[in-house]
């Protein structure tokens, strides 16, 4: 992938939409929801304060995360849908 976020921004890759409810009935792809949750691929330098000093990221490629349900644009990279967000878009990061 040749794609670099600037700043405070990450790169994630969405975890995939479930395709079967627990009790085993099959989701229509017109009622998924958007998954909240994702691997981070990439991160940016960190957050420029006005003191020019930079603060460098929390999270770490690698990482799974939990976030927003509307946060972050989506992207397309040759076939493989990303999302850009900000550090601050993200909740926690799961084990």
């Amino acid at each position: 992938m040749n794609l670099t976020p600037l700043h405070d921004r990450v790169i994630v890759k969405p975890a995939q939409a479930e395709e079967m409810t627990k009790g085993g009935i099959i989701i229509p792809d017109t009622v998924k929801e958007k998954p909240q949750r994702g691997e981070i691929v990439a991160i940016g330098n960190g957050k420029v304060a006005e003191d020019g000093k930079t603060t460098p990221l929390t999270v770490k490629v690698g990482d799974s995360v939990l976030y927003g349900k509307y946060s972050g644009t989506e992207v397309s990279v040759d076939g493989v849908d990303y999302l850009i967000m900000r550090e601050s878009d993200i909740f926690a990061i799961y084990q």
